[in-house]
């Protein structure tokens, strides 16, 4: 078990009732729901190509198109002046089209790889849906990444494609082009009828093009390329295929309760997965109206925003909602968010004064959920029917079985008679597993079938998360396996100590290392930013670690803690433990291509 005191235990249960609720949830009864579920049904909730193949572009565009909601309003996209530039169905629908027709008179066909590296503009989300409807396989790239991280994965997924804008091209793509063979054609969204030697005009080549009609795939094709990094080596390239967009649309009604009259702002980045599989694809599906804001994040502005475009759901990143709880509930003063009913979070584990805060900035707590590149969904989450645990990423998914396997010493899952040991006891700490068998569940690592082998066993996939659950099966994140602390026979949860040292007043955020003792082996020691108008000192140092010693005992509280003016973290908000330690202890970094921190604004970052 995780040492010290669980979060459960201090924060408590906030109950749901459906009579305080706008909207009645789709998921009313959580057991009832189970019971009744099936993947089979759920793809009967989709339409399927004419021919009775799986498409996601038809999915989330065409059908929509073809039918009563082809006037519906699917994308709005808010520019930098706070002005707004919207898409019909039918017009994505033409456009998509058109961009498949471009791919098709390039040459580039069934299952070759088309890559974006591009902000969050109206050119971007028809690409992908474009891609997918030329059978192609969508795969998107940061804009933050530099010309390295961009040629390792273009080279990696053979890319014959990529679209991106001019200035993108000339500082992180030309320099790098004669690296890149299979690179046959960069298309620019801004070339503005001069586009760079070796490079082509996306918006002359849309004007030519004739619309394609959806290329009939089949279910288990390739769609989507998502690259995730690893502790070390080379990035993963994780292959997800057309059948995901069945557990798209139904995570999208079971844990983003979408109705199809919403307004929906998910703020992720299409360059990772949240950004794609619920930035595009889940919201389409359901034929809701999606919010695209092109600018990146600021407090004030997107206040404005869940105000002036009455959004009624909105996903959003831990990292994000702690901003908004340090700039201060005052910011949401004077904005009218009466229309927001339904608030989620991904990217990390929400701390749950995050949750209750939630109720003071919006009128209502923050439903966390859990999901990984790898399972392309998803897969644990909490419900607007249920009640929330602060702290608790929630209950599986309609579909999804999931549970706490046992781990030996060395962090091999412990399998007797070829199966996984289970651990059943209530708060018994073991590795989150699923059960395979999700439409969503990626189907490989590319050219890597031996990492892909080694992430299952004894009939689960393992997440490589540390977890518990407790006796309502409510599940509980401890840690990335290779980030839980051991001192002096304690296993101790970095997330645990990080929430309980956000509880102090001064502290924004927390990330928490182990570092190596000689008599307890590893002691705790956090890196902490401080809240605006608080200043470093050693008085407050003392006082913050007083204050974690009397929530999680001597034992798991931290005994060295350094300020810091920003944790490193990657660009989906998650806090880079193992990069904290290994500049902690001099060790090798690994991949640092996902870091959204700019360099020399946390520990040991190089001048």
């Amino acid at each position: 078990m995780t040492a010290g005191t669980a979060p459960s235990t201090r924060w408590p249960a906030i109950p749901k009732d459906l009579r305080g609720l706008a909207v009645r949830p789709n998921m009313v009864d959580y057991d009832a729901s189970r019971a009744a579920f099936s993947w089979d049904e759920a793809r009967h909730a989709l339409a399927g190509l004419p021919d009775g193949g799986v498409n996601i572009a038809y999915e989330a565009v065409d059908r929509h198109a073809a039918g009563e909601r082809a006037g519906h309003e699917a994308l709005r996209f808010i520019r930098a002046d706070g002005t707004a530039r919207s898409l019909s169905y039918a017009e994505l629908a033409e456009q998509t089209g058109r961009f498949a027709g471009v791919l098709h008179g390039l040459g580039i066909g069934r299952g070759e790889r088309v890559f974006s590296l591009m902000g969050r503009s109206p050119e971007l989300y028809v690409a992908v849906l474009g891609t997918l409807k030329n059978a192609s396989v969508f795969c998107p790239l940061f804009s933050a990444f530099g010309p390295e991280p961009v040629r390792q994965r273009l080279h990696l997924g053979s890319g014959r494609a990529l679209i991106t804008t001019r200035a993108l091209y000339r500082r992180k793509v030309a320099q790098i082009r004669d690296e890149l063979p299979e690179l046959e054609h960069v298309l620019l969204i801004d070339a503005e009828g001069l586009p760079d030697p070796g490079t082509l005009d996306l918006a002359e080549l849309m004007r030519d093009a004739q619309p394609l009609e959806t290329v009939s795939t089949r279910a288990e094709e390739m769609a989507l390329l998502h690259f995730t990094s690893g502790t070390t080596g080379t990035p993963k390239g994780a292959i997800h295929v057309h059948d995901a967009v069945t557990a798209h649309h139904a995570t999208g009604f079971f844990a983003l309760d979408l109705h199809p009259d919403d307004v929906y702002w998910c703020t992720a980045d299409p360059g990772w997965v949240t950004g794609t599989s619920y930035g595009v694809i889940a919201p389409l599906t359901h034929g809701v109206t999606t919010i695209v804001d092109e600018e990146e994040m600021d407090a004030d502005r997107w206040y404005r925003i869940l105000a002036e475009q009455h959004v009624t759901v909105w996903y959003t990143a831990p990292t994000a909602l702690r901003m908004l709880m340090k700039a201060g509930a005052d910011h949401a003063a004077g904005h009218d968010l009466s229309a927001l009913r339904f608030v989620a979070s991904v990217g990390e584990p929400l701390n749950p004064e995050v949750v209750v805060w939630g109720q003071e900035a919006f009128g209502q707590p923050v439903h966390d959920n859990w999901w990984q590149t790898e399972t392309g969904g998803i897969m644990i989450s909490n419900y607007p029917a249920m009640e929330i645990r602060p702290g608790s990423m929630g209950r599986p998914l309609p579909g999804v079985e999931a549970a706490i396997v046992a781990r030996d010493p060395d962090g091999k899952a412990v399998l007797r008679n070829g199966e996984a040991v289970l651990v059943t006891e209530p708060e018994g700490v073991g590795e989150l597993a699923l059960r395979p068998g999700w439409p969503s569940m990626f189907r490989g690592y590319l050219h890597e079938d031996e990492r892909y082998r080694r992430c299952f066993a004894g009939g689960w996939y393992l997440t490589g998360d540390l977890a518990k659950m407790d006796a309502d099966g409510y599940f509980w994140f401890v840690g990335r396996g290779d980030d839980v602390i051991k001192s002096s026979g304690h296993l101790i949860g970095p997330f645990e100590v990080e929430s309980s040292l956000m509880e102090h007043e001064a502290v924004a955020e927390a990330g928490v290392i182990g570092v190596p003792d000689p008599v307890a082996g590893e002691v705790v020691k956090a890196f902490v930013e401080l809240r605006t108008g608080w200043q470093p000192s050693e008085a407050l140092k003392l006082d913050i670690i007083g204050f974690a010693r009397k929530r999680l005992g001597p034992a798991v509280a931290p005994r060295l803690l350094d300020f810091t003016d920003a944790l490193p973290k990657t660009r989906s908000g998650k806090i880079l433990r193992r990069l904290l330690k290994a500049r902690e202890l001099g060790l090798p970094e690994g991949d640092t291509s996902t870091i959204e921190s700019p360099p020399g604004r946390y520990p040991g970052a190089p001048a």
